[in-house]
């Protein structure tokens, strides 16, 4: 059984070249997954358009309805970052339920990746910083809504505080937010999520990953989770022009072989989303995405080894309870 991933055609379309947000970067990430044999056809799961009753569990009917049939004001777009269209809208209203089914999936897996995803700045009645729909928390509130899950985690990564999420879901005792940002960064002004992490600015490899594991380990402690929603910005990287800090492209893979890892040993499902990243090398960036889901694949593999393996010694115990009851069973009858 392949990693799940969890994509879309229409995630990426034509867009302005001089727009800073890299909108190809969906396309290329797939593509490159599917060059390096990662992502197939029996592995790739798409999702449909999302109805308003999941999109209401994050957002007001009113804020949907005025994006959907474009009636936001110019001082509304400006602040959502992303000029209205038509392919806006069918892109916006998959990507929450492709996080949703990469949920149910890593419940089921143990591990699956969206391919997108990450839309943290997306607040109840207004988008934010290129984020419209906040599909972390329609998840997240979907999930304990319909019982799947008691508690969760999001453990978010971008360089960017998850200001929209933490918002949204801070009434919410069963969904614990972590976020682990850049301190000197957007927004200005910032949320308060369950757990903050300040990184300051110009921080090195070796600095973030100290305080981003600790930070882990604190926020899966006081949370208890049974399922960690995993955003794993790249912004994070020395060269991405909205990053302010200073990781290495190692540095990145360290963090999530990290996180990874922890969820793999403390038998956590995780289910990720790529996040920011903001090069204009789209093709660097994709490469940079791609490194989690590489590292997703091996963790995979290395969870199905272990069931497999688990398996295999509950059935040599029932074989050999068997085959033991009946020699009991047979000497019994001799003796008789």
């Amino acid at each position: 059984m392949p990693l799940p991933l969890i994509t879309h055609p229409h995630y990426s379309y034509s867009f302005a070249d001089k727009h800073r947000f890299p909108m190809q970067k969906f396309r290329l990430l797939h593509a490159l997954l599917v060059e390096q044999g990662i992502a197939t056809n029996s592995n790739v799961y798409r999702p449909a358009k999302a109805s308003m009753q999941l999109l209401k569990h994050a957002h007001c009917a009113d804020y949907l309805a005025k994006f959907v049939e474009n009636k936001l004001d110019k001082s509304e777009l400006r602040r959502m970052g992303l000029p209205w269209s038509e392919a806006l809208v069918r892109r916006t209203l998959l990507s929450p339920v492709g996080t949703l089914l990469t949920c149910q999936l890593a419940l089921k897996n143990g591990i699956a990746c969206h391919l997108a995803g990450g839309t943290h700045h997306a607040h109840f009645d207004f988008g934010s910083g290129f984020c419209i729909l906040n599909d972390l928390a329609i998840a997240a509130n979907s999930l304990l809504a319909q019982g799947k899950i008691k508690k969760i985690l999001i453990f978010d990564l971008d360089v960017h505080q998850g200001d929209g999420t933490a918002r949204i879901l801070h009434r919410q005792d069963n969904a614990f937010t972590c976020s682990v940002h850049c301190e000197k960064n957007f927004p200005a002004r910032k949320a308060e999520s369950n757990l903050d992490i300040n990184i300051p600015s110009g921080a090195s490899t070796e600095e973030y990953l100290e305080m981003m594991m600790d930070g882990f380990e604190r926020a899966v402690r006081l949370s208890q989770p049974e399922l960690i929603i995993y955003d794993a910005g790249v912004d994070i990287f020395s060269g991405d022009p909205l990053g302010l800090i200073n990781v290495s492209v190692d540095g990145i893979r360290r963090r999530d072989h990290f996180v990874l890892n922890r969820a793999a040993e403390l038998g956590i499902p995780i289910a990720t989303v790529i996040g920011g990243g903001y090069d204009k090398d789209e093709r660097a960036l994709a490469s940079r995405h791609a490194t989690m889901v590489v590292l997703c694949r091996d963790a995979f593999i290395e969870r199905m080894q272990d069931a497999f393996e688990l398996a295999a010694n509950i059935f040599q115990f029932h074989c050999k309870a068997n085959f033991l009851h009946s020699v009991f069973t047979l000497k019994s009858r001799i003796q008789v």
